[in-house]
């Protein structure tokens, strides 16, 4: 299990300490990371992660406010240099609370609890082999393991299975939320695919059932070793 995790603080020294922390920890892993809470919402926006490292005071917006803007939040670790908002902390149920400076030994508590709560969720929860989607005037059923790609158009999403396309109302962000997040990555913006499906590599394209799905600039050396976990190399 891997844990997509988000760094927001403004100051850069907190964030290179958070990513090498992270690094150290097999289990995590940095989807993003974001100089301010303004920027974080953008971040969300568009990407679906499991966990925050969430500094407290910056600019514009605290980690706190931002919080309470959002209506399904990730889980939630703050990292601050002030212990008063420890109280608020736990009122929005966060997983844990580090203060600044961040020993490594204090760092990993607080991962092993994050990775005692997401193992009891993934047990908790049985896994969906499907879901329904409106489309035009009825509901229609979309099997997972059938998925292999969605394509996200603003307010629009069309998934893709090898027998057929269907486009609903949604954002690609809200379908993303009922895909199995080990089963799935997000190579691009516009669009989500299914790791399994992918037929081949070819420059930044994903070659899947005779279509091609972009690969980010900015992305593409973690997408690329997701992808090529399985790959046999020549000895």
């Amino acid at each position: 299990m891997k844990i997509r995790c988000v760094i927001t603080d403004d100051e850069p020294y907190a964030r290179k300490g958070l990513q090498g922390y992270i690094g150290q920890i097999d289990f995590l892993e940095v989807a993003g990371v974001c100089e301010s809470a303004v920027e974080l919402n953008a971040f969300l926006r568009k990407e679906q992660v499991d966990l925050l490292f969430l500094d407290i005071e910056m600019p514009y917006l605290s980690g706190i406010e931002l919080l309470k803007t959002l209506t399904t939040p990730p889980k939630v670790i703050f990292t601050t240099a002030y212990e008063k908002y420890a109280m608020q902390g736990y009122e929005l149920e966060v997983l844990d609370y580090l203060l600044k400076p961040i020993s490594f030994e204090r760092f990993l508590k607080a991962a092993n609890k994050a990775y005692d709560y997401f193992t009891l969720q993934k047990q908790a929860k049985p896994r969906p082999e499907y879901f329904f989607i409106k489309v035009d005037s009825k509901l229609e059923k979309v099997v997972i393991s059938d998925i292999l790609f969605v394509e996200g158009m603003e307010n629009y999403v069309t998934v893709h299975t090898r027998q057929k396309k269907l486009m609903t109302h949604l954002t690609l962000k809200m379908l993303q939320e009922h895909l199995p997040a080990d089963q799935f990555l997000q190579p691009h913006k516009s669009y989500i695919v299914a790791i399994d499906r992918i037929d081949a590599i070819e420059g930044n394209m994903l070659i899947l059932g005779g279509y091609q799905v972009p690969v980010s600039r900015y992305q593409k050396e973690e997408i690329m070793q997701k992808i090529l976990q399985n790959r046999i190399l020549k000895r």
